[in-house]
């Protein structure tokens, strides 16, 4: 079986960098492969201002905000279009105020292209109805659902295999995005829960997902009005982790400079990181905005907060060609004996689909 099936992750992922005009405008991706995105998360780097998500199944003009509990909105209108290499946007400042400086990370799941999942019986659960656009290579699905009144709602995801990061937000509701992570605190990672817009510690309530991870083929979803209120509209994304691709794991904090390394089978691109064990941000990096500086990928962007972007010392993370590794002893990383999830998508595999080492740059 070869190493990775994805050579270029360009193709599925790419970060964009650019500068606000406040005029109506494309933005072209400059990864080796051309994306069109289907999930869009942008955020204004040097100012204070709200994350911003849009994705192909909602349509274009739906926004939801990370940072915060808002329900989706549909004004002002920010992007415009997905297009074969990038996105269209207006003159909004949200996403294109003048002069100001942006990030857009962009995901490809099915080019927008759903498919209607009616209800029925899988693995002896009674299923819900859903509609859901999959990539099975790139290990995505965007589901939207509508809960069912019993409190328990089984959703078909696609993928083939179990997803590991699963994150559900109520469309019309102010409530707050609920994240289910395979490897979080706790005996039974999933009958844990945090919060993308807050910064607490994961809590325990069998509600979020029934007390069980998901399979191969069912993503469990409980009561409770942020995931599972009855007759309430959500919508759902599943990363399901793809060899040279993609990761989601975590690592124990040891309190020290020379932290501990987490092995992911590419050189990362995109990193989040979450204390899930006590309080602390939802920390962004990514190696278009910060590569190789003086203190290593420390520019960090909070997805739990409207802040502008930052640089720090103390939160120092060396990307590798294979892994990454913390070099700080901050709290907010690597506090001794604390518990830290993470997301990661690759700039390259370590190995090519041809069992060949990729060299950095490539």
């Amino acid at each position: 079986m070869a190493y990775t099936s994805i050579d270029d992750p360009s193709e599925y992922f790419q970060t964009t960098l650019y500068t606000g005009n406040a005029s109506s405008r494309s933005i072209t991706n400059t990864g080796n492969s051309d994306l069109q995105p289907d999930w869009v998360w942008l955020k204004k780097r040097n100012e204070a201002q709200n994350h911003t998500v849009y994705d192909s199944t909602r349509g274009v003009s739906k926004i939801l905000f990370p940072d915060g509990t808002d329900a989706e909105a549909t004004s002002p209108s920010v992007l415009t279009a997905f297009n074969s290499d990038g996105f269209s946007l207006s003159a909004d400042a949200l996403g294109n105020d003048n002069n100001d400086t942006y990030v857009a990370w962009q995901w490809k799941c099915n080019g927008g292209t759903t498919t209607s999942v009616s209800a029925g019986t899988v693995d002896s659960n009674s299923t819900t109805a859903c509609v859901r656009q999959v990539n099975t290579t790139a290990g995505f699905s965007i589901i939207t659902y509508t809960a069912d009144a019993d409190g328990e709602t089984f959703l078909e995801h696609g993928l083939g295999t179990a997803p590991y990061w699963v994150i559900v937000k109520d469309r019309g509701n102010a409530e707050s995005w609920q994240v289910g992570h395979l490897s979080n605190t706790g005996t039974a990672s999933f009958y844990n829960f945090l919060e993308l817009d807050g910064n607490g510690a994961s809590s325990a309530n069998s509600n979020r997902w029934l007390n069980t991870a998901p399979t191969a083929n069912l993503i469990n979803i409980g009561g409770g009005n942020s995931v599972g209120g009855n007759g309430r509209n959500y919508v759902l994304y599943a990363f399901a982790p793809r060899k040279g691709y993609s990761q989601f794991g975590r690592w124990k904090g040891n309190g020290d400079v020379d932290g501990p390394f987490s092995y992911t089978g590419f050189a990362p691109r995109w990193l989040m990181v979450k204390n899930a064990s006590g309080s602390g941000h939802w920390k962004i990096n990514d190696t278009a905005r910060d590569f190789n500086s003086t203190y290593g990928n420390d520019a960090s962007l909070n997805a739990d907060e409207n802040v502008a972007e930052y640089t720090s010392a103390s939160l120092n993370v060396d990307f590798l060609s294979n892994g990454f590794k913390i070099k700080s002893a901050d709290g907010e990383i690597n506090a001794d004996g604390s518990i830290y999830v993470y997301m990661a998508f690759a700039e390259h595999p370590f190995v090519s689909s041809e069992g060949v080492p990729v060299t950095a740059g490539q």
